[in-house]
């Protein structure tokens, strides 16, 4: 069967002399992998097609489906959205590498999922558009609002009562907890705020310095950890580290 979907691209893996096998994330099948023959070869117009395989491409698509398959086959590919900066800016680039990773750390079958999809497309245009303060506290923002698409949302019950994260319970309790996988004030009071915010935008009014922003960055690879089935440390949270001065 023959589809038109929308998809961002996860990951691209070389294969024989010319094609790649490409992970992306579709709006009508969640989760896919592609075989895209020929795409490394430069055309005649001079440039190689395989450039819109990059990570965090959004691409409209024209698909060959068949359940029974693991790998599927493009019949055609085009821009979907042309980024401003994630492809030639260093530091945009990398909080959308940050994204990508992630994501793919948490999926783990090829289910449909439009409202993940329109998460990402909304995170990703939002942070293309963003300046530096807003893309500084991307990360966690968007780390915790994702946490959702997955069971894992974050209850924002914090107060000036309950003001211990339990990581592991995933809610704010008056006790210190038991274990080591937790956050206090003014940590956890952070969090909380972050979980209130919607928009991207509003990002811009949360000062954080770079030791605060690496500490809750760790609490939620933490967080990820104890909730995720084989998650494994993110390759790109030293990159954020270096880069996120703001």
């Amino acid at each position: 069967m023959i589809h038109k979907t929308k998809g961002i691209v996860l990951r691209a893996v070389k294969y024989g002399e010319t094609s790649l096998i490409v992970t992306i994330l579709t709006e009508l099948f969640g989760l896919q992998s592609y075989l895209v023959n020929g795409v490394r070869t430069v055309s005649g117009k001079g440039g190689s097609k395989a450039v819109l395989f990059q990570p965090a491409a959004m691409l409209d698509l024209v698909i060959y489906h068949q359940e029974t398959k693991n790998l599927q086959r493009l019949k055609e590919f085009t821009w979907n959205y042309l980024y401003q900066h994630i492809f030639s800016d260093v530091v945009t680039h990398a909080v959308a590498l940050f994204m990508v990773e992630l994501l793919q750390k948490c999926l783990k079958q090829p289910e449909p999922n439009p409202e993940l999809y329109c998460f990402m497309e909304d995170a990703l245009t939002g942070l293309d558009q963003s300046g530096r303060k807003v893309q500084a506290n991307f990360p966690l923002f968007f780390a915790l609002h994702l946490a959702g698409f997955f069971g894992l949302r974050i209850d924002d019950n914090y107060s000036d009562k309950r003001t211990y994260l339990d990581l592991k319970e995933g809610y704010f309790s008056e006790e210190k907890p038991s274990h080591p996988h937790y956050l206090e004030n003014p940590l956890s009071g952070i969090i909380s705020h972050l979980l209130k915010i919607m928009q991207p935008a509003e990002l811009a009014e949360l000062p954080l310095n770079k030791e605060t922003r690496r500490r809750l960055l760790m609490a939620c690879e933490d967080f990820y950890s104890l909730h995720i089935a084989g998650y494994t440390t993110l390759k790109t949270i030293p990159v954020l580290r270096t880069i996120l001065e703001v």
